[in-house]
């Protein structure tokens, strides 16, 4: 019975040293792996560069582009584009300048180019019948001084024999003055007066006809003498311009 006895308590101290031995090693096990967690967190500012840590492939580029000498370089590239804005400016205004003075120089006529847009002629010794030729901006002009038969027989044309249909009192300021272009207008060539199949002129160049109010009656010039702009200033005083 005694012996018995002592194996029955030798079985349960052997039961409860292996159940209190999970226990301790468990406790033994845990500050081994929270140490071995820990200790990354507390090497990785020392050990580890940021590039690495967050797996970055342009790290190497990101340290090489920060240059301590950019700045100059910025500022050098600054000055530049002021310089070049301000030489843009100055170009723009010089031309400005200039388009505003020539403009100014074209609205203030000098004297010479008044004279070359009018001009004045006396009329009063050109005979009835009679077509004198002046200049005027380089271009020739005929002054004709009518009759009275030329007036009437001018009047007395029908619009359907025209090839450019214009009255004879549309042609002219007064009836005994006539004064065109003397230019024919097929061509340009200078038309030779008191000529031709109706009294007035001829061109030689290619056969135009004009009667005795400047109208084409015949040949290839398609349109009428042209008329430059006059007025009587006077009695025998003409303004062509």
């Amino acid at each position: 019975m005694a012996a018995a006895a002592l194996l029955r308590r030798g079985l349960c101290r052997t039961a409860s040293a292996a159940a209190r031995a999970p226990a301790r090693t468990a406790a033994a096990r845990a500050p081994q792996t929270q140490a071995r967690w820990a200790r990354p967190l507390a090497t990785t500012p020392a050990t580890l560069s940021p590039g690495e840590d967050l797996g970055s492939f342009d790290y190497g580029f990101t340290k090489d582009r920060i240059d301590k000498g950019g700045v100059s370089g910025a500022a050098e590239n600054r000055g530049f584009t002021y310089l070049l804005m301000g030489a843009n400016k100055f170009i723009y205004a010089s031309a400005v300048r200039i388009g505003a003075l020539k403009f100014i120089a074209t609205m203030s006529a000098t004297k010479d180019v008044l004279a070359l847009a009018s001009a004045e002629f006396d009329v009063s010794a050109v005979e009835e019948g009679q077509t004198i030729t002046v200049k005027w901006r380089g271009k020739p002009v005929f002054i004709r001084h009518r009759t009275a038969d030329e007036i009437a027989s001018s009047e007395a044309v029908s619009l359907d024999e025209l090839r450019d249909p214009e009255t004879d009192a549309a042609r002219v300021e007064s009836a005994e003055w006539l004064v065109v272009m003397g230019i024919c207008t097929h061509l340009g060539c200078v038309p030779i007066a008191n000529a031709g199949d109706y009294g007035g002129w001829f061109c030689p160049c290619h056969g135009s006809h004009y009667d005795v109010s400047g109208r084409i009656r015949k040949g290839p010039a398609p349109l009428n003498l042209e008329i430059p702009p006059y007025k009587f200033t006077g009695d025998a005083n003409l303004l062509v311009g």
